[in-house]
């Protein structure tokens, strides 16, 4: 025999959403189960004196509202299965419009052989859209309060936030929204939308809206459209930005550049990122890494007019990477420490390359290493890398012994070639001490430039202090204001 299961929507509240197949599939004396009875049109059934159950008291049993989900859709399984009529499942609204425990009966109602007919009624969409005067077209986001990502906001959409049934949850919808929207932007609350002697509207700011104490599962909450100024926190409107500098009326200058001419320029945003980190400015941090993502939108708009790709495959490409090398957190995987992470990286990192150079050049243990690295950063990798597999000293003091012995050869180098050799070699002996120790070479040698900056900056600051110049000073002066400012906290 087979089993049927019609899940039918109630409207979004007034009798007048129902629709005539939904209110005669009513009539039809199957057993009728409702989501809940917190329904405006639940009065038609009990006016009618048609039978029906609720699951509400499942809301009052259940620890959260995933497991109501699972077990409202564990029960009407059940029923249908040992039914020898159709049942019907009603839930407010349209079926097909945020309802969580419609969209996990249709998932398992096939496996056991359940056949699933909708019944469609207005969504509170419908009323929502009449009493805002909103035209969908214009492009509208819908979210649920309870599962609330702010990183799906985008301030060029309409914005229908539902479940914010409670102060509770309208506080969080707050919080998260303030990190978008300035905290006066005006927003609207829409109690019972569509609904006539219930429907209330509230138009606030975002900072009074867990203010309102009248509201109840039949509300939600609406953004408009922002102005051009909101607007600018949109990732797609920055997208948008760069394709119009590229454009036919864009910018002549962003107009002709390329990957190649755009170097230099990355480099040195790269450094201003690495200084405002240094320094501690986290208002200079955030400026810099907009600089710093406004290349790479501009480097992915060029490939894009190329024919190349997009920014959205840069985004995929680096969010499938995440998820592939992470899979102790997107795959189940366990992990015991830090090292096995890192372990597991470097593993999934060869495989990726092992696909990548199928029938090319044989692999090495030094690739990977980015060619444009500054060279103490890429000795210090290349060293790290071919210790892995045993090619490195036993003890720091025979790294010492290889320094002193670079040292002595570029102590005793004639030509320019000689010494150039030998510096190199002496470089790279000192960067390897520095691995051995655990010291970043790189760091080092930015904590020494900076604290000689901050020396020779008070040098400068006496010579301008004593009206000199560097023309008036000895060495010996200069030494004497050198250790002076060895005492000044910097």
């Amino acid at each position: 025999m087979e089993r049927k299961l019609y899940i039918m929507g109630l409207g979004a509240g007034s009798l007048d959403a129902l629709t005539l197949q939904a209110y005669r599939l009513l009539q039809k004396g199957y057993p009728i189960y409702l989501r809940t009875e917190r329904h405006p049109v639940v009065e038609l059934l009990n006016q009618e004196r048609l039978a029906y159950k609720s699951f509400d008291y499942v809301y009052d049993e259940a620890e959260n509202f995933d497991q109501v989900y699972v077990e409202i859709v564990q029960q009407l399984l059940n029923i249908t299965m040992n039914s020898t009529t159709p049942i019907i499942y009603a839930v407010p609204g349209h079926p097909m419009v945020a309802e969580r425990s419609v969209k996990q009966l249709r998932e398992q109602a096939k496996s056991s052989g359940i056949e699933i007919e909708l019944v469609s009624s207005s969504s509170f969409l419908d009323d929502m859209f009449n009493s805002l005067c909103i035209d969908p077209n214009e492009g509208f986001i819908l979210l649920d309060g309870l599962d609330f990502d702010e990183t799906l906001l985008d301030s060029r959409m309409h914005v229908i936030i539902t479940q914010v049934y409670n102060q509770e949850v309208m506080s969080e919808a707050k919080l998260a929204l303030m990190e978008y929207y300035p905290e006066d932007t005006m927003v609207t609350v829409i109690k019972a939308a569509g609904v006539k002697d219930l429907e209330r509207i509230w138009t606030i700011p975002i900072y009074e809206i867990d203010h309102i104490n009248d509201i109840d599962h039949l509300t939600a909450l609406y953004i408009p459209k922002g102005s051009q100024l909101i607007q600018q926190k949109s990732f797609g409107q920055l997208v948008d930005i760069v394709k119009r500098l590229r454009g036919p009326d864009g910018c002549p200058w962003d107009q002709e550049q390329t990957h190649d001419s755009l170097r230099g320029y990355l480099i040195e945003e790269t450094y201003e990122v690495l200084e405002a980190i240094d320094s501690g400015d986290v208002d200079n941090l955030m400026e810099e890494l907009g600089d710093l993502l406004l290349h790479v939108v501009m480097h992915a708009q060029i490939a894009k007019d190329e024919g190349e790709f997009s920014i959205y495959q840069v985004i995929e490409t680096i969010a499938r990477k995440m998820i592939r090398r992470h899979p102790h957190v997107f795959q189940g995987d366990k992990v015991e420490n830090v090292e096995q992470v890192l372990e597991n990286w470097d593993d999934i990192k060869k495989q990726e390359k092992a696909c990548k150079q199928a029938g090319e050049q044989v692999e090495s243990i030094l690739d990977g290493i980015p060619k444009g690295l500054p060279m103490l950063m890429y000795a210090y990798k290349q060293q790290k890398k071919a210790a892995k597999v045993g090619f490195d000293w036993d003890l720091e003091s025979q790294v010492w012994d290889k320094l002193h012995e670079e040292l002595k050869e570029l102590e005793e180098a004639e030509t320019t070639a000689q010494k150039t050799d030998e510096l190199g070699d002496a470089l790279y002996a000192i960067v390897n001490l520095a691995r051995f120790m655990e010291i970043d070479p790189e760091q080092a040698l930015h904590n020494t430039c900076r604290k000689f900056e901050h020396r020779f900056r008070y040098i400068e600051e006496q010579l301008k202090k004593e009206g000199l110049s560097f023309k008036d000073v000895d060495l010996e002066w200069m030494e004497t204001q050198w250790q002076n400012a060895k005492k000044v906290k910097k």
